[in-house]
């Protein structure tokens, strides 16, 4: 349900993650659409839209998810300003922060948000108060956050305190 919130015609940041790459297949729908992804797996989907320009990053691709990361993705995605940067984490402290397993994704990611006018995170409930050890920033870096289920009460407590948008797809 992200890509509701999406018009035709933006620019886009896409990272990788199984989360953006449904994303990417609801994009799928959107005309006239400029994507900028680390994510071979969005890549091939939104080859399907012939209206869709997609523009991939440089960099080391890992063969398990197919996401090109490392120092040339992160200074390929700082060339660009773009209307939307949607990201995913592979988890979200009880404090807030965003964090994830690998700090070369993590640059790629920093350099989304720094590029991004919004910067829409799109996570499930796993990621709620998993622990890995980079850190990517935190939630007041965000505008909005899509997931499958509320989040606990502490994480709320941060979107809140910050002003971020939250949907939940079941409450929709």
């Amino acid at each position: 349900f992200c890509a509701q919130h999406i018009t035709n015609d933006p620019a886009l940041l896409i990272k990788i993650r199984t989360t953006n790459e449904e994303v990417a297949r609801a994009l799928l729908k959107h005309s006239r659409l400029r994507v900028i992804t680390n994510n071979l797996q969005v890549a091939s989907i939104l080859c399907e839209n012939p209206s869709v320009e997609l523009i991939i990053t440089g960099g080391v691709v890992r063969p398990v998810d197919r996401a090109i990361v490392g120092e040339a993705a992160s200074d390929f995605v700082s060339q660009f300003r773009v209307d939307f940067g949607i990201i995913g984490i592979s988890g979200i402290d009880a404090d807030g922060s965003l964090l994830d397993f690998d700090y070369r994704e993590v640059r790629v990611s920093q350099a989304i948000i720094e590029n991004s006018r919004q910067v829409f995170l799109v996570a499930d409930h796993t990621k709620f108060e998993r622990k890995p050890m980079v850190r990517l920033g935190d939630v007041a870096m965000l505008d909005a956050f899509f997931t499958d289920r509320t989040p606990p009460q502490s994480v709320l407590d941060q979107i809140e305190e910050h002003d971020v948008r939250l949907y939940v797809a079941d409450a929709d």
